[in-house]
């Protein structure tokens, strides 16, 4: 109601002043007052069902609209009618400004498109190299350990190289099934053994007896990632597995390492950010725990962290999901 008297109040103003001006001008006149009383009601008795009919036409467009802006861009054919060349004239301006956002939206997939191919290529490639170079520093582990320890942080950028392509488009990629936990833990575990190693870090994990419905190789993405965080933050002490007594099928990845500051925590999961440790650790890049969110979002998982600094951090990774949701 309010925005239909904001746009007839200057119309209903003017058309009320012709009305006293006109009555003004025949009781000037002497005319009798019955005729002038007599056309004033009819005069507002038009005015008032010219204002209900205004104003459900009104609400109806506005309601047409409403729900047209909601399904953007795909219903602008279903934009009223123009009532006079304006509105015509500002119709045209908005689907020819939808038809540049669509041009532009095609042409930056198509860009998009172009450049993940050609990093997921480039992955690939440089994967021979790396494992050329690695066969050939095993042959003098003792002496090669420390340039081995390099290869592996190589082969671990990569891989989160990989999995950023392929994190944008997931549906294609994703096979759910009923996994043993156990062994995707495992996997990641041995893939980090030598980091283990050779940092001089316990490893408290006694064995998890769960099935989860889940993808295993994009949730073991997640785990190595939350591994490989854990390692890279504790310089001594112990990290831990297990499942969580308190939180029902939830994974629990504890560490002893630095901790997170109470600042830096609400924004741990957002795109680049390193907060206070990332500084200090200049090789953190800020988008391990942002694809772990992104890819447990799409698994129907969620992912929470609590921290404490200098008494470490423990990554809750809640699996519980039942058959049904998968369908």
């Amino acid at each position: 109601m309010t925005g239909y008297l904001k746009k007839i109040w200057k119309t209903a103003i003017l058309f009320l002043m012709s009305g006293a001006i006109m009555a003004m001008v025949l009781w000037l006149y002497n005319c009798p007052v019955e005729p002038i009383l007599y056309g004033s009601l009819l005069c507002m008795v038009l005015l008032a069902g010219a204002f209900v009919y205004g104003y459900f036409r009104f609400r109806d467009r506005e309601l047409m609209l409403t729900q047209i802006t909601k399904s953007i861009p795909l219903e602008l054919e279903k934009l009223p009618l123009a009532e006079d060349k304006n509105e015509a004239a500002l119709q045209q301006m908005i689907h020819e400004l939808n038809r540049m956002r669509m041009e532009a939206e095609e042409a930056r997939r198509t860009s998009y498109r172009e450049m993940a191919d050609y990093y997921t290529m480039w992955v690939h490639q440089i994967k021979t190299p790396i494992a050329a170079l690695r066969l050939i520093l095993a042959e003098h582990p003792q002496e090669n350990k420390a340039a081995l320890a390099e290869i592996f942080r190589v082969e671990e950028y990569v891989e989160m190289v990989l999995g950023y392509l392929r994190s944008e488009d997931m549906s294609s990629d994703m096979k759910f099934s009923e996994c043993d936990l156990d062994k995707i833990i495992r996997e990641q575990i041995h893939k980090y053994a030598s980091v283990f190693i050779g940092k001089k870090l316990r490893l408290d994990y006694q064995g998890i007896q769960e099935k989860v419905l889940t993808d295993s190789k994009w949730l073991g993405f997640v785990i190595g990632q939350c591994i490989s965080n854990a390692l890279k933050y504790t310089k001594t002490g112990e990290i831990r597995i297990y499942l969580s007594e308190s939180r029902p099928h939830t994974l629990v990845i504890e560490d002893t390492g630095t901790g997170i500051t109470p600042e830096d925590l609400p924004r741990i999961f957002e795109k680049g950010f390193t907060g206070y440790n990332g500084r200090i650790e200049t090789r953190s890049t800020g988008i391990g725990l942002y694809l772990s969110r992104k890819i447990m979002k799409r698994l129907d998982h969620g992912i929470s962290v609590e921290s404490e600094p200098g008494k470490g951090t423990r990554v809750y990774l809640s699996l519980g999901r039942s058959r049904a949701e998968l369908f």
